[in-house]
């Protein structure tokens, strides 16, 4: 059997939802299918703005009777304050947990946790394993896997190109398509109205996303998150996440495409670049390489 790394995720929050018409509740304004988490035991997704921007992206999870929701630690207040706005007079329970419950990433196992609490497949990839939220008490040896760093996590999925808010992208800047949400589970197009969907809808159905996060590898150690990424001194995007030299960049593909096929060379702060489509992506690069003001 070979053994995996597990990570508490300190900088992660818990909000838990619960009450007689929770499910309903969180389908009508969250992007996820709630049926699915239902019956899946977890989803990815995000609560946008009515502009169709991430305003908070998470991972939730079916449990006891209700949901427990895996979000930026910073970003809880204003989570609870969105939430309590949005639940009017709906028979609805929202608490924070942040400091009873702990978040953890487990990865590279071979066998799930065998740990008590919450713990699901992570529903955007399967290669990034399980994650849990459980009591602050409990016990993290877990056979089959051995303790590593929140560093090791985020290395892991800067590898996989797998963006999250916060760290990938600012919050209220970047729609869903842009950080590849549709191709990593955290849309459904079949549910109905939900904060945000209209324009959502329209960029998946005329195919006008153009903004994709892709996966970047630099000569050298690549600079910090935010840097630039330019061919022949014109924008292309900026960089995400960062591990040594792997990184997620958010760009714009028509622009990445057409400097590419000229041969132009990229790069971020000065380091030479590759871009590389994820290998979950759907989407391609376009193709004539020409712009689109989407």
């Amino acid at each position: 059997m070979r053994n995996g790394s597990y990570a508490r995720l300190t900088d992660r929050g818990s909000v838990f939802i619960n009450g007689a018409e929770a499910e309903a509740f969180l389908q009508n304004i969250i992007t996820t299918d709630m049926g699915r988490v239902v019956s899946s035991g977890a989803g990815f997704g995000a609560l946008l703005s009515p502009q169709g921007k991430i305003l908070f992206d998470f991972l939730v999870f079916a449990a006891e009777d209700g949901f427990l929701f895996d979000l930026p630690r910073a970003l809880v207040a204003d989570f609870l304050k969105r939430m309590t706005l949005y639940r009017l007079r709906a028979k609805v329970g929202i608490a924070d947990r942040s400091e009873s419950d702990q978040v953890v990433a487990f990865w590279g196992g071979d066998v799930p946790p065998a740990i008590a609490g919450v713990v699901a497949a992570d529903p955007r990839l399967p290669a990034l394993g399980y994650r849990a939220i459980v009591p602050v008490e409990t016990s993290l040896a877990v056979a089959g896997y051995d303790e590593a760093t929140e560093a090791d996590y985020h290395a892991w999925r800067t590898g996989l190109t797998v963006p999250e808010g916060g760290r990938d992208f600012p919050f209220g800047d970047a729609f869903p398509h842009d950080v590849d949400m549709d191709d990593l589970g955290g849309l459904d197009f079949r549910k109905g109205c939900y904060v945000g969907q209209e324009i959502v809808s329209r960029m998946e159905h005329r195919g006008t996303a153009r903004r994709r996060a892709v996966a970047i590898a630099g000569e050298s150690a690549l600079p910090p998150p935010g840097t630039p990424i330019e061919a022949d001194g014109k924008p292309l995007g900026a960089l995400g996440g960062t591990a040594g030299q792997a990184g997620i960049g958010l760009i714009r593909l028509d622009r990445a495409k057409r400097a590419l096929d000229q041969g132009m060379p990229v790069t971020a702060g000065g380091v030479p670049l590759s871009i590389t489509l994820p290998a979950f992506a759907k989407f391609d690069w376009p193709g004539d390489g020409g712009e689109s003001d989407a």
